[in-house]
């Protein structure tokens, strides 16, 4: 079993800063620990992001994930400013896809794998210059000591 956030990269474009987050396999509540001080140093420091989320081979998430996933919503809730869903296309994807649109103000579009140019574009992904690559390590949720994401 392994960590399924495996990259997060930040791109500073004209529109504004953009997180891609591409995501393989179960997302457990140790991935958010290591994504969301990151997103939020950004938010106080910029306002607010825009975010790609790549669903390489999403297989959902874990019970603490989901947990996760409502607060960082209920406290962010206006701090996206756009959201795309890039997937394989399965109905699932789009209704997660559709659901988290209650729980944010920002645009939320959902755009089929093979179409990632057209999100790319319309999430205003066009970069100015690369700020930061965050390598995520491919750990098991048990392993103690890990190092997570260094804050900016």
């Amino acid at each position: 079993m392994t960590i399924g956030l495996e990259r997060l990269e930040l791109d500073k474009t004209p529109g504004g800063s953009v997180f891609r987050i591409v995501i393989n396999g179960k997302l457990y509540k140790q991935d958010y620990d290591e994504m969301v001080p990151q997103l939020e140093w950004q938010i106080a420091t910029t306002g607010r992001i825009h975010l790609l989320i790549e669903l390489a081979s999403f297989q959902g998430f874990t019970l603490g994930a989901v947990w996760e996933e409502i607060l960082f919503a209920a406290k962010h809730y206006s701090d996206i400013g756009k959201l795309a869903v890039i997937g394989r296309g399965l109905p699932w994807e789009r209704g997660l896809t559709a659901l988290k649109s209650l729980f944010t103000r920002a645009q939320v579009r959902f755009f089929d794998s093979a179409d990632q140019q057209s999100a790319e574009m319309w999430i205003g992904c066009v970069p100015v210059g690369r700020l930061v690559r965050y390598p995520v390590a491919r750990l098991t949720p048990s392993d103690k000591g890990r190092q997570g994401l260094h804050s900016l």
